[in-house]
């Protein structure tokens, strides 16, 4: 079997797996289809000082499926609600499947699921400059006083209406210069 990409409606790439499922299941196509696969990955984002992990597509619009293409497999996913058909599909023609290459790349990206508190591991320096990226000093520009590596935190001096004010900050909230 070989990995295909489906092209979806965008927003719509887990309804269009969950039907492709339930048909594969009632047509008993198990043994032309493998996997239909989703390629997500998680994202962190940091709203009012807190951190907030999503999952985002990696293929927006897109859904992976492990197929022979023999019989009626390609006109069965096709005719799922919501998918438009395969991609890399010339008129009249097959679909062209991926590489290994690129499904092991879109699959070891999807399945990294790293500790997000490690993620964190930028090395700062005292005296380093930096950016403020989330919270009331957003845009604001630092130097970097102290590290605290266990916790993760920052202390930088800030320069607000001319006087240098020392402000406590959390790795993820900085980026340097």
């Amino acid at each position: 079997m070989k990995w295909y990409i489906v092209k979806t409606v965008t927003g719509k790439e887990k309804k269009s797996k969950e039907y492709l499922d339930i048909e594969i299941e009632r047509l008993n196509m198990s043994s032309y289809i493998g996997q239909v696969i989703v390629p997500m990955e998680r994202v962190v984002q940091i709203k009012d000082g807190k951190k907030i992990v999503k999952e985002k597509s990696l293929l927006p619009g897109c859904i992976m499926v492990q197929t022979n293409l023999q019989g009626e497999v390609k006109h069965l996913i096709k005719s799922i609600p919501n998918v438009m058909g395969f991609l890399g599909l010339e008129k009249g023609g097959d679909p062209s499947a991926l590489r290994e290459s690129e499904v092991n790349r879109i699959l070891g990206h999807a399945d990294d699921s790293i500790d997000l508190e490690d993620q964190a591991t930028i090395d700062f320096q005292v005296g380093e400059s930096v950016t403020v990226t989330d919270g009331p000093f957003n845009k604001f520009d630092g130097i970097i006083e102290e590290v605290n590596e266990e916790k993760k935190k920052l202390k930088i001096m800030i320069k607000i209406f001319g006087r240098k004010t020392p402000v406590e900050l959390n790795y993820m909230q900085v980026e340097k210069q």
